[in-house]
């Protein structure tokens, strides 16, 4: 197994920004504010060489509030199942109150602690270690994060202390690869609609802070999980609101995290608040989601707070508003209280089997048969449009290549035709699908261009045979002149 790396420390020491760096992405969202972390944040290291798991956390603040007593629960979680503990402190500002109550706690809780000083730069290093060693930690690094400094160091000095063996932990990455495809299921909607408390009703845990305040989620967090012997990846991502709503640079930041999540995922949650009822903000995000291609799912939450007309009205507008998801399943849940929760994998995986399906080239020629013969396309000019075959041109979402003549004429409402034809044919579900036209080659095209050919070249020498003549005949008659 690849060792975990846990990155703990106060607010603001630049654990999110020394994930990104150990991991080479932007996955974690960094601004200069504190308490930008809530939530344990995964990784795969890419710096070394071997392969381990990075965990960022939220900062310990020793703050005594509800929200930040559940971000130190999710702390000291990603300790206790960590293989080491990169403790990291500001060597700017020197050494802290809080930082020393951190170091207790980690002598309590914590196996292997690793001391990183950072943001060094412009301070000195032997300056800026000084204050920290009296923590007593036996092994400490200097480093500036956002500079790239010193990181190669601390990892070198991780590996030391876990003992690496880098051989079999690279064996064992191949491994996993090969072994474990994972399902990327993201969830999305507005702010509070219970996003984080799905997720934890269906990992069985507290994995990500689920509080009683819109906007708690602000990164879109991966969370690695089982069931039934299949690898999932679920992805809590921060609400979304209406743009004209959104005006605090951190929360532009977290809608583009929770966009990329969707375009990085293979199926879609989108997670309804009942008592809402469909908002233009869900039409906009089922809208995105199905624009991606991604397979959707749509729960409606918290659907045990309506009474029994309340339910009937919410199950009229749903039929009203969002006619156009019929190729998907819509799920009433209760995310609290589990009510309904244990069908959504069933639809999920059904929809990731539709998204991935592989049809041969013949079966989907044949069904190109019969839909054109049951409803032929218009005629054009006088000419009917001809679709000869077909083949498949990708997954998530599915894609199918129609190849004819005058394809460029097709009108939408016959694509829509052809779309729906092959959804209900192939029983596709919860995957949107594309249609692309490519017009055909022509048998005879050769044929033409040579016989073109051949009569310009017959053009060419009866044109200078005309110009021969002309000129003798000219030059004839300039001789008869002089004779004269």
């Amino acid at each position: 197994m690849k060792p975990v790396i846990a990155l703990v420390g106060r607010p603001n020491v630049g654990k999110s920004t020394l994930f990104n760096k150990l991991t080479r992405t932007q996955d974690a969202l960094v601004a200069d504010m504190p308490g930008l972390t809530r939530d344990r944040q995964y990784g795969d290291g890419k710096v070394g060489d071997w392969p381990y798991l990075v965990i960022d956390t939220g900062g310990l603040s020793g703050e005594p509030d509800s929200l930040d007593a559940k971000m130190a629960d999710q702390t000291l979680e990603a300790v206790r199942e960590a293989d080491l503990v990169v403790f990291m402190v500001d060597g700017r500002a020197g050494l802290n109150p809080v930082d020393e109550d951190i170091a207790d706690i980690l002598r309590r809780e914590a196996g292997p602690v690793l001391l990183c000083v950072n943001k060094i730069d412009g301070v000195g290093e032997d300056k800026a270690m000084l204050d920290f060693y009296a923590l007593g930690f036996a092994r400490a690094e200097p480093a500036a994060a956002s500079h790239n400094r010193g990181i190669n160091n601390l990892i070198e000095a991780a590996g030391e202390m876990l003992g690496i063996d880098t051989e079999a932990l690279k064996n064992d990455e191949q491994s996993d690869y090969e072994r474990n495809k994972d399902i990327r299921i993201a969830f999305v909607g507005r702010p509070n609609v219970g996003k984080s408390t799905l997720i934890n009703r269906l990992v069985g845990e507290q994995r990500v802070i689920a509080y009683d305040q819109p906007g708690t989620t602000r990164d879109a967090v991966a969370i690695p999980f089982e069931r039934a012997g299949k690898q999932y990846k679920l992805i809590d991502t921060a609400g979304v609101r209406r743009r004209g709503k959104v005006s605090e640079k951190v929360e532009i930041f977290s809608v583009i995290k929770t966009l990329q999540a969707v375009d990085r995922s293979n199926v879609c949650v989108v997670l309804i608040d009942a008592a809402d009822g469909v908002t233009e903000q869900d039409l906009h995000l089922l809208g995105y989601a199905i624009e991606k291609g991604r397979a959707l799912i749509v729960a409606i939450n918290k659907w045990d707070t309506l009474n029994s007309e309340q339910r009937e009205a919410t199950r009229e507008m749903l039929e009203r508003r969002v006619e156009f998801l019929r190729f998907t399943k819509i799920h009433f849940i209760s995310a609290l209280h589990g009510s309904g929760v244990g069908d959504l994998f069933k639809s999920i995986n059904k929809a990731y089997a539709s998204a991935f399906l592989d049809i041969p080239t013949p079966k989907l020629t044949r069904l190109l048969e019969v839909a054109v013969q049951q409803h032929q396309p218009p005629l054009v000019n006088g000419r009917r449009i001809k679709l000869r075959y077909a083949h498949q041109g990708g997954v998530n979402p599915p894609v199918i290549v129609a190849h004819g003549n005058q394809i460029d004429k097709v009108p939408a409402s016959y694509q829509r035709y052809l779309m729906n034809y092959f959804i209900k044919t192939l029983r596709l579900f919860g995957t949107p699908l594309r249609i692309e036209f490519k017009q055909g080659d022509n048998p005879f095209a050769k044929r033409t261009a040579k016989k073109k050919r051949g009569q310009g070249k017959k053009q060419s020498r009866a044109q200078a045979n005309r110009t021969q003549s002309s000129r003798a005949q000219a030059g004839k008659k300039r001789a008869a002149k002089k004779r004269r």
